[in-house]
């Protein structure tokens, strides 16, 4: 199995930090390819940084993959990416969040910056689980600012808040760039913390391994063309009714 792991900013560093995630719950025979937009911002932190990654996104998807990850905690360009992949297209966040209703009653969000609050709040009502979302936790500390070792005091003091404060049983990280925290935040907290990019790894290779993949049918069937095409697009690469 082809397993292709898309980092949405342009950070090398991150994309290292994802792949070694997913290739750590990866299953034998998986190839885990992980690759950095070839253009976008450098960190997602807003809704226009958001827009901006899409496009880079959807170029780096890989054909010959038979599913993808897109590893940001807003799940960036998911639906696009699902009408013109050829396999499933899994987001961090949707694995995260329904992973953790397996996991316990509750579960609070653990992110990067106050102002991403608001989409992490819509994706778990978008994904049937805002009944079990205590609270998004902000640590504040900026995408980039992950790699400081003073970060992880940061991080700790919000998932030990959102277990004393929130009664969560579940903390799921909020971006992808905390991947490499989780091990040590559970054994720290007694408390399962989830990273997406993991999640979203053994979600996707399951949906794979059950031999399935996007419905063609409305909403996720190709886009009707457009006269003159689109910019750089590379339609007939993927789904074979193109």
């Amino acid at each position: 199995m082809r397993l292709q792991v898309v980092n949405p900013n342009t950070t090398a560093s991150m994309t290292a930090t994802i792949a070694a995630a997913a290739r750590s719950v990866a299953a034998p025979g998986t190839e885990i390819v992980a690759v950095t937009s070839p253009h976008g911002p450098v960190s997602i932190e807003s809704h226009y940084d958001e827009a901006m990654a899409v496009p880079g996104l959807l170029a780096a998807l890989d054909p010959a993959a038979d599913a993808h990850v897109i590893a940001c905690f807003g799940d960036p360009g998911l639906d696009a990416a699902r009408e013109v992949a050829r396999g499933p297209v899994v987001g961090i966040a949707e694995a995260a969040m329904r992973t953790a209703l397996y996991l316990g009653r509750g579960f609070s969000v653990v992110t990067t910056l106050a102002r991403t609050a608001g989409r992490a709040e819509e994706l778990a009502q978008r994904y049937g689980a805002a009944h079990a979302c205590r609270r998004v936790r902000a640590c504040e500390v900026p995408v980039l600012g992950l790699e400081d070792p003073a970060a992880r005091a940061a991080i700790l003091g919000e998932c030990r808040a959102a277990v004393t404060e929130d009664g969560a049983d579940v903390i799921v990280l909020g971006c992808a760039g905390m991947a490499d925290l989780c091990a040590a935040l559970t054994a720290e907290l007694g408390v399962p913390v989830l990273d997406g990019v993991a999640a979203a790894t053994r979600a996707a290779e399951s949906l794979v391994a059950l031999g399935v993949t996007t419905s063609r049918r409305s909403e996720y069937a190709p886009p009707p063309p457009k006269p003159g095409g689109f910019p750089g697009e590379r339609r007939a690469q993927y789904t074979d009714s193109w």
